[in-house]
């Protein structure tokens, strides 16, 4: 999914950067219409990398809270696994979190583009 998004901001970046001052309000309009609905498959992946890190944060907060009312060493491997598998979770919805706000930001671009053009 990260190469994908990264490829997919390029992409919108060279629109921005390229054929967004000369483009017409209906290429813009289906370019728009296009990155809107991206945007929201992406926000789709956010939101459940976004369950699924809070369910592992919880089940990690359940195993430290049980290894501290039963002091099973071998609890611990359970903490430990739980952590393996949360520290790239955070780590990759960071990532979504920081991408779906810059493409907010893209999409605000495209649209003063757009109403420049049309009021021009």
């Amino acid at each position: 999914m990260k190469k994908y998004m990264l490829a997919y901001m390029k992409e919108v970046d060279g629109f921005i950067a390229g054929r967004l001052s000369e483009a017409s309000p209906e290429e813009i309009d289906a370019f728009l219409r296009e990155f809107q609905i991206k945007i929201g498959f992406f926000q789709h992946e956010r939101l459940i990398h976004l369950i699924v890190m809070v369910l592992f944060a919880l089940m990690e907060m359940g195993s430290i809270f049980t290894f501290l009312i039963t002091y099973n060493m071998s609890v611990i491997i359970l903490c430990l696994m739980f952590m393996v598998l949360l520290i790239p979770y955070v780590a990759h919805y960071y990532f979504l979190e920081n991408s779906v706000q810059a493409m907010y930001k893209r999409r605000d671009r495209i649209l003063e583009q757009k109403n420049k053009t049309r009021i021009g």
